[in-house]
């Protein structure tokens, strides 16, 4: 469908990566990974063909339709309001909005018209005849339907789907986006980040909808969870390369360890023989009988290409909350607590109470109340009635989705520092340095930062004054693996307490040891983990009903032929059938993958121990032994080219045998 040859991506003299090959088959399920800045989006760019690469080429089918996640929904928003005369659209207009059947609406009506006066003309009836079958073919006739069911999926009740677009915010906007997307049932799917603003029960539904869905899916994620329920591919985009392994996200960390292992040990291997030579070099450098043997070794170094080791390279973020003063046992306390929202009634008498140390996560449907029960909590939100009582010696910090908006954009990540911490004590800098913020990244205006740039530098200002109650909402939004893996242990080994608003499961697991259910205009709070909470309330573990004919992700699943909603059961019994079929398919193809996989990492170490001993200047002494050594590196080379061939169209095979399986 889809294959990207060589292809290079620079930016000026940073080179993002180099030789990338890559394949989306039909059926594909491939996920991205990799650090912030890495060039993840880019290759969604590159492919989409929005962005050019340096050098190589992007080929798609000519029948391939690609549908990408729109991030400017805002934008576009604006200019359709004022196309339309100003009147702002609603969630189910943009959903709909330009959807390729409307074109051919429109020819319906204007060939009804003609046949109005020539009802005979067979030409007219023929064409009538090829764009109803189009429209039929598209799922034209049940498109305000459809469009009702996708946004209901991603959180939207009925009425917020005709509420004007500019009531919604950041965040349900790009779920518009998403259903939009959706509607179109692209042949591929490339999704960068489809997660970062969809709460537990919308991320469940997207999960459902992607495992089902017929086409191509691509998707750039940090959600460990959703990766390894969606995903059979992964793409590591990292320090340059573009490296595919095969499985899940839980596959390829195993495979990945394995790699850096790998790596590690020949690097150290590596490392010493150099040393060795180093220290001939220096020992015999100004000894005039020795002279040839140095320099031959001197040559020697300057062409050896050296192995990194990849544990050296990497840098992590450091992050801890701080040692802020300890407070009273009970940290905060709600009391009858209630909260509207002009006639909207978001909460009702709610009491809660928090006590110190505690890890809490609310959680609970979209719309539920959970951001305005946080808000409640830190005192950014007067309630209607009831009380808030802070606890002694308390002091809060609060995190918002919305943090990273409210950066000014025209100052550097130093001023923003600077602005919320004593600069006579506290050095702006050595708080950024924790935060992979060193030289000239320190004095970058925001305008010009990633996304998790930004929210590192958020996360900054947040620990610059340490506080013992900290409240966060969503906080890993735009964050990669190894920061979100950096904040789970600072979190863990905050003293103070802690309450998290999350859609990332794995997080929740991790840290929480309180659960706060916000459900119903209420809040109750339950002692124990997320699984303990789930098992208790007879709920999967994205929060819905494991025996239940009605929660939101299930009634809103995609169309079947036949009536549009499917049984919740009939799903779990399909999906299963259809993992127990791509299995059986490639069982036997895995197998001869794995074995090639292994035979081909015999055959590199075997070549690098052929070109370890070639590199040393002491075997040149026996010539019989330089040839055996050069017919040996002939050989194994041929080897290692034939085995890796053999392993690629193994994966390749199991690629199409998979979407060949699906189908069926």
């Amino acid at each position: 469908m889809i294959t990207l040859s060589n292809i290079s991506k620079s930016h000026g003299t940073r080179t993002l990566f180099d030789g990338v090959q890559l394949r989306i088959s039909a059926g594909a399920r491939i996920g991205v990974v990799g650090p912030n800045g890495a060039g993840k989006s880019t290759l969604i760019r590159i492919i989409q063909g929005i962005e050019q690469p340096t050098s190589g080429e992007v080929a798609i089918g000519r029948s391939v339709t690609v549908g990408v996640l729109e991030q400017d929904v805002a934008e576009w928003a604006a200019h359709m309001a004022s196309a339309n005369g100003g009147i702002n659209p609603t969630p189910k207009d943009l959903v709909m909005h330009d959807h390729p059947v409307t074109a051919l609406q429109e020819q319906v009506l204007e060939l009804s018209e003609q046949l109005a006066d020539r009802s005979e003309d067979t030409v007219l009836i023929d064409s009538l005849g090829r764009v109803q079958s189009q429209i039929e073919v598209l799922g034209g006739y049940d498109l305000d339907a459809r469009a009702s069911r996708i946004l209901a999926g991603l959180g939207f009740p009925q009425d917020a789907m005709e509420q004007p677009l500019r009531t919604l915010s950041g965040g349900q906007m790009m779920r518009v986006a998403l259903g939009r997307l959706l509607l179109r049932n692209p042949s591929v799917l490339l999704l960068d980040e489809p997660t970062n603003h969809l709460d537990l029960e919308s991320v469940g539904w997207l999960q459902e909808f992607l495992i089902r869905y017929d086409g191509a899916i691509m998707v750039v994620s940090h959600d460990r969870d959703f990766l390894n329920a969606t995903t059979n591919q992964i793409v590591e985009v990292r320090d340059g390369e573009v490296t595919t392994y095969s499985g899940n996200f839980e596959a390829y960390v195993e495979q990945r360890a394995q790699r850096i292992e790998q790596q590690v040990a020949a690097s150290k291997s590596q490392a010493r023989k150099l040393a060795e030579v180093e220290r001939f070099i220096e020992r015999f450098r100004y000894k005039a009988t020795k002279a040839r043997q140095v320099q031959s070794r001197v040559k020697m170094l300057d062409k050896i290409e050296r192995i990194e080791d990849p544990t050296q390279a990497t840098k992590t973020m450091h992050l801890s909350f701080g040692d802020a003063p300890r407070a009273g046992r009970t940290v905060v306390e709600l009391a009858d607590v209630s909260k509207h929202f002009g006639d909207h009634l978001v909460l009702a008498g709610v009491n809660l109470s928090l006590e110190r140390g505690e890890k809490v996560a609310l959680v609970g449907p979209n719309g539920a109340g959970k951001s305005t029960l946080l808000n409640v909590l830190v005192g950014q939100l007067e309630s209607d009635t009831g009380t808030r009582t802070l606890g002694h010696n308390v002091t809060v910090a609060h995190y918002t989705q919305h943090q990273v908006d409210a950066l000014d954009m025209n100052k550097t990540a130093v001023q923003e520092i600077a602005d919320v911490v004593d600069t006579a004590t506290v050095n702006p800098r050595d708080v950024l340095g924790a935060f992979l913020f060193s030289g000239e990244d320190a004095d970058k205006r925001i305008s010009v930062m990633s996304g998790g740039e930004r929210a590192r530098v958020a996360l900054a200002k947040l620990i610059a004054r340490p506080a013992n109650l900290l409240c966060m909402d969503e906080p890993t939004n735009h964050l990669d693996m190894e920061s979100r893996n950096v904040i789970e242990s600072a979190l863990l080994a905050y003293p103070g307490t802690v309450v998290l608003i999350t859609h990332d499961r794995h997080l929740i697991r991790s840290v929480a040891d309180v659960i706060v259910h916000v459900h119903n205009q209420t809040a109750r709070k339950y002692l124990g983990s997320y699984a303990d909470w789930t098992e208790k309330m007879g709920l999967d573990e994205l929060g819905r009903p494991i025996e239940s004919t009605g929660p939101t992700w299930a009634r809103t699943s995609v169309d079947s032929s036949q009536s549009g909603v499917r049984d919740a059961k009939t799903e779990r019994r399909e999906a299963a059938e259809r993992r127990q079929r791509i299995a059986a398919a490639t069982k036997a193809l895995r197998a001869q993958c794995m074995q090639a996989e292994e035979d081909l990492m015999a055959a590199e170490e075997q070549q690098r121990l052929v070109e370890t001993a070639l590199a040393d200047p002491t075997v040149y002494e026996d010539s019989t032994r330089v040839q055996e050594l050069m017919l040996e590196h002939a050989a194994v080379k041929d080897r290692v080219a034939e085995l890796s061939t053999q392993w690629e169209d193994l994966v390749l095979a199991i690629e199409d045998a998979q979407a060949e399986a699906a189908e069926g």
